[in-house]
């Protein structure tokens, strides 16, 4: 991670994470917060977008949180937690792309939790992140 307030680690005497796009603990130091609601893959009309595959809608998904950093002056090696939310376990290896292209190493700290449904049966993805620019 490439801000100075963020830290992450991966502490022996815990189980390593199973990606490496993720951290087991990472510290901030006090400052400013930003919360991003939970992105799904609707165009801007509210629309499914890359029904019936799950890492497109995870890299959909995964630029939204982006765009709304930028607004915001904050980028992704800013977020420090993110929480997925599939409607299968299974996709977890699917979205592993789109994950390693914004954080390839000692990425956030994340929780993936499988759901029954999303705001749409076509949403397979939705990806919530919390983060702290430097600024």
């Amino acid at each position: 991670m490439a801000n100075s307030r963020i830290h992450s680690s991966n502490p022996k005497g815990i189980a390593a994470p199973i990606r490496p796009y993720y951290s087991n603990v990472v510290r901030v130091e006090s400052g400013t917060l930003i919360f991003v609601a939970g992105q799904v893959a609707l165009d801007e009309s509210g629309k499914p977008v890359h029904v019936g595959d799950p890492g497109a809608q995870a890299e959909f998904a995964l630029s939204a949180i982006e765009r709304l950093l930028a607004v915001e002056g904050a980028t992704m090696a800013d977020v420090v937690k993110v929480t997925v939310y599939v409607t299968d376990i299974r996709f977890l290896d699917a979205i592993k792309p789109g994950r390693l292209k914004h954080w390839p190493n000692g990425g956030p700290a994340s929780a993936i939790v499988e759901v029954s449904n999303l705001a749409f049966p076509e949403l397979l993805v939705e990806i919530e992140a919390v983060a702290a620019p430097a600024k």
